[in-house]
């Protein structure tokens, strides 16, 4: 996903350019499991705004990470993720977050990027989540689908910014899955 795409970016003979930010979307099956990690980097000359923009994605992503412990709720990882990205003044897309993870790449329960605490399915040892916040630098929530019909880009043409772990939870915290 390069510039304005949140995710779900096709390649299209686009060639990337000085400047650009691109945010990785990878996913992998394995022996019958599935893991699922994003990165965002920019090309060349890094923008000063893109650079806050893909650390506070970063930040947000620990935030999430950091509740996602046992007797926690889905709520408390969508509010950690939330308060950083709000704080920060940036948009998170509506209707896209993480999700469970194991056999299947995408699996119940839905891991918003925004939410209350104390809301939602009590987080278990031995839960593996998604967790992926996506922020868009304007502020704006909006979001459509390009026509190749998969790319997901900002409605204002602003830049957003992708990252991501799976994530176990376990009785000692959070085990990052997917650490480069």
């Amino acid at each position: 996903s390069v510039n304005d795409a949140v995710v779900h970016g096709i390649p299209d003979g686009y060639r990337l350019g000085d400047g650009d930010l691109v945010s990785l979307d990878c996913g992998a099956l394995l022996d019958g499991w599935a893991g699922d990690a994003a990165v965002s980097f920019t090309v060349g000359r890094a923008r000063p705004e893109d650079t806050r923009l893909i650390a506070t994605a970063e930040e947000a992503l620990a935030a999430g990470i950091a509740a996602a412990v046992p007797g926690n709720r889905i709520g408390d990882i969508a509010h950690a993720v939330g308060r950083v990205s709000r704080a920060a003044g940036y948009g998170i897309p509506d209707g896209y977050g993480g999700h469970g993870i194991g056999r299947a790449m995408h699996e119940d329960p839905g891991v918003p990027n925004e939410g209350r605490r104390g809301r939602g399915m009590v987080l278990r040892a031995g839960m593996v989540l998604a967790i992926e916040p996506m922020l868009i630098a304007s502020g704006s929530d909006d979001t459509y689908t390009a026509r190749d019909g998969w790319t997901v880009r900002t409605l204002d043409t602003s830049r957003a910014t992708h990252a991501e772990h799976s994530v176990a939870i376990t009785e000692s915290g959070p085990r990052i899955l997917t650490v480069p």
